[in-house]
């Protein structure tokens, strides 16, 4: 009778060993972690400030009026330019490279941007 037991146990042996594991990871956390009300202590001023920015935001975004269906010039050239379209300064120029295999993405790039 007792070898049936120890037989029916070494099948559930891992099952077993995980229980303990899980059963001592949680009571030490239980019983080490800070408790929340320190937690809200130390953190309050982060909460606070993510509450009255959502709140700003929102207080804004229901009071201001909704942007017009045509875009303005202005805020077309700034698309563009974020949008990596904007023309050739003559400010930038282009270095050429000591490398003979550089040279010739050089002038592509030169001759696309002309």
């Amino acid at each position: 009778m007792a070898m049936e037991i120890q037989e029916k146990l070494l099948k559930f042996k891992y099952h077993i060993i995980l229980a303990l594991v899980l059963s001592v990871v949680l009571i030490s956390v239980i019983v080490l972690a800070p408790s929340f009300l320190n937690i809200l202590a130390y953190f309050w001023p982060l909460f606070l400030s993510t509450a009255l920015f959502l709140v700003t935001v929102l207080f804004f975004g229901k009071t201001s009026a909704p942007a017009s269906a045509d875009s303005s010039p202005s805020a077309e050239g700034l698309l563009d330019y974020v949008a990596g379209h904007h023309g050739h300064h003559p400010a930038v120029e282009l270095v050429q490279p000591h490398h003979p295999h550089h040279e010739a993405s050089v002038e592509t790039v030169k001759s696309e941007s002309e």
